[in-house]
């Protein structure tokens, strides 16, 4: 007969030894943060070295005495680099075990099959997917060396809603977050009878205010707006005119400052903030939950994608808000 997964809530980070990827910006950085200021001694890894740099010395300055913060260089989409961050956090830390893995970092883009390149496709895939993958397995002996061990991974809303939205194709990103939130809940099962110790939580953000969309074009080797290719300007005008965010005949100026700006309100306008959602997703790993939402859009989606599944890409109808409540944006 089924049986409900146990709960068991963290009483404090006091003391702990967590490891972070993607703790370069965003919501990472603010784990880091917050864990580091509650007591726990932390290891964060970045594909940016510098960014992460500045990371541990934020998180240093609000740490109680004794704890430890360590920063990593890290490409999670590579096992070596993975095999050698696990390494170096078992040697700088001197430890045996870990108590808390965060698999946070993330990229966007990919989002068409069809006419994206299938570099940017498969480079978004494996950081997202594969660099989970990677870590469960790097971490998963220090882990069970714990008395008391969360694995945590971050997926997305877009990990049971596979679209960004109307005219917003997003096939790599939501692939590799469904397989994200398959595979923690895959664990579930899988901890419970083999490693009791352990338990998985997967972390399902809506819109976050965090630089994933500049990181993003970096990643990818694409240049910032003001250095955008004319074959770039051009992709761009035709996205926005098809938004209904730009008027047709735009200006190649008026193009880069529509991209700029779309993404500085990706991070200033969002509902909820970098620290807001590590808070959120703090008190969720605290409280022993295994499913974590982030954000009232999050929440939104969810319940709609259960209550009308045939139709989640009908947007006409399944968009259309109930007399109550607004949909959310885009995340």
């Amino acid at each position: 007969m089924a049986h409900a997964v146990t709960i068991e809530p963290v009483d404090s980070f006091s003391g702990k030894l967590a490891a972070v990827t993607g703790g370069g910006s965003g919501i990472g950085r603010e784990l880091v943060r917050q864990l580091a200021a509650q007591g726990s001694s932390v290891a964060a890894c970045d594909l940016n070295a510098g960014t992460v740099a500045e990371t541990v010395a934020l998180a240093r300055e609000g740490a109680p005495s004794g704890v430890k913060v360590t920063g990593h260089s890290c490409d999670v989409s590579q096992e070596t680099q993975v095999l050698r961050f696990r390494d170096e956090v078992a040697r700088q830390h001197a430890t045996d075990h870990v108590d808390l893995v965060f698999s946070n970092a993330g990229v966007g883009g990919g989002g068409s099959f069809i006419n994206d390149s299938r570099e940017e496709w498969e480079r978004t895939f494996a950081i997202d997917w594969w660099g989970v993958y990677y870590c469960a397995r790097a971490f998963l002996p220090l882990l069970m060396a714990s008395d008391d061990a969360v694995l945590v991974n971050t997926s997305s809303v877009n990990g049971f809603w596979a679209t960004l939205g109307p005219g917003m194709p997003s096939t790599a990103y939501s692939s590799a977050k469904f397989a994200v939130r398959g595979f923690s809940e895959a664990l579930i099962e899988d901890l419970r009878l083999h490693a009791p110790q352990i338990r998985v939580a997967v972390v399902m953000p809506g819109h976050v205010g965090t630089n994933i969309v500049p990181n993003s074009r970096r990643i990818h080797g694409h240049p910032a707006a003001a250095d955008m290719t004319d074959r770039e300007l051009d992709e761009a005008r035709t996205t926005l005119i098809r938004l209904g965010a730009l008027a047709d005949g735009a200006p190649a100026s008026e193009v880069r400052q529509r991209v700029a700006q779309m993404a500085d309100d990706f991070r200033d306008k969002a509902p909820v903030s970098a620290a807001e959602a590590a808070g959120l997703i703090l008190d969720g790993v605290r409280s022993g939950a295994w499913r974590i939402l982030i954000g009232q859009d999050a929440k939104w989606l969810d319940e709609r994608v259960r209550a009308m599944p045939e139709h989640a890409y009908d947007f006409a109808k399944f968009l259309r808000p109930p007399a109550d409540a607004a949909p959310p944006e885009p995340a």
